[in-house]
């Protein structure tokens, strides 16, 4: 089944979501939902355990990709089309452990293995179906915060706007990483690592839709640096570090997900242990952030957050509450309003195709 027809099967205009969900803490793997387009609620139609521990989704060509964070990791690809994903084969191995994130990019399906400190790059059938490995590149070093940054812990890797870069985050060396891949070979060149502040932990980056800045969320120090992007040299440039909660705040917070909106005139950040997400707004040009507010995620733990293809709803997964809960984003200040939360244990995060 090419990728056309599964899009076909799912109706034009129709916009279906994609959860993952812990299956070692009761989740229900890989799952499928009707969104309302009026309300944007969430009904669950169904879904597979055939990939355990499935932390992140990718959607692209038709397919739906899923990490599965175990030990060893693998990736597999998915028919998103009917009432409950159907696995098209059995999960690959990424030659790492605990994978976390995932994307697709020049023919290829590249995974961050966090465990392991390593990016992989798995080649792509024409049917969308990863083959075995053709590249792991390990990263090298480690961080301030002993119990967190022993090793290198690739978190995220993702390709820049042009497609000419593989971008990789590592929470345990305190750095993001700018790899060329090979479209041919698969191969995976390290080009340029920019560090950032000792003990920042970065998790997650998000592109600014016009292209020219990127903004790094720090999971150990509640804060997002804005960066300066040069896609013809490969460059990222820390201009400015913008803290998500105050500093009396009560308890430990630990920053997951940044989103950016269509139009780049906000962002958002789910924050742990506070269980908020953050409301930055953005200067036209991108190159600078101001905290404006910050409301509850409404539930526990927002491991990651995601916006409808509309660019009006925002979507918090709640892991450690087991629900997902959805907000209309007030056009003027960016605010999130809650509308509205359907259960899913153990949910680890939402896509949308």
């Amino acid at each position: 089944m090419g990728g056309t027809e599964r899009t076909h099967e799912r109706g034009a205009g129709r916009v279906r979501a994609y959860l993952g969900s812990f299956t070692s803490a009761g989740g229900r793997g890989v799952l499928a939902a009707d969104v309302d387009p009026a309300t944007g609620a969430l009904t669950v139609t169904g879904g597979t355990d055939a990939v355990p521990d499935p932390s992140y989704l990718a959607l692209a060509d038709g397919v739906l990709y899923a990490v599965s964070e175990t030990d060893p990791g693998a990736v597999a690809a998915l028919d998103p089309a009917g009432p409950a994903p159907r696995p098209l084969g059995a999960p690959v191995p990424v030659d790492g452990s605990g994978p976390t994130h995932l994307a697709v990019a020049a023919g290829h399906l590249l995974t961050a293995n966090y465990t392991s400190g390593s990016v992989t790059a798995l080649p792509l059938a024409p049917d969308g179906t990863p083959g075995p490995a053709t590249a792991v590149l390990r990263h090298e070093g480690g961080g301030p915060v002993a119990d967190r940054q022993d090793a290198p812990h690739a978190h995220q890797v993702l390709p820049d706007p042009g497609g000419r870069w593989a971008v990789s985050v590592d929470l345990g060396t305190d750095s993001v990483r700018v790899c060329a891949l090979d479209p041919a070979t698969g191969a995976l060149r390290l080009h340029r690592e920019t560090a950032l502040r000792p003990g920042y932990g970065p998790r997650h980056l998000a592109f600014h839709p016009a292209g020219g800045h990127a903004y790094v969320v720090g999971e150990l120090e509640p804060a997002v640096t804005v960066c300066r992007w040069d896609a013809e040299h490969g460059e990222l440039t820390p201009l400015a570090e913008i803290p998500l909660v105050d500093t009396d705040a009560a308890g430990p917070a630990y920053p997951s997900a940044v989103v950016v909106a269509p139009d780049g005139r906000f962002l958002w950040v789910a924050v742990r242990g506070t269980d908020t997400i953050a409301v930055l707004v953005l200067s036209p040009t991108g190159d600078e952030a101001i905290r404006s507010t910050a409301v509850s995620c409404g539930g526990e733990w927002p491991r990651d957050l995601a916006l409808d293809p509309s660019g009006r709803r925002l979507y918090a997964a709640n892991e450690r509450s087991g629900d997902v809960t959805w907000f209309d984003v007030t056009p003027g200040t960016g605010t999130p309003v809650r509308a509205g939360s359907t259960e899913v244990p153990a949910v680890t995060c939402v896509v949308f195709g």
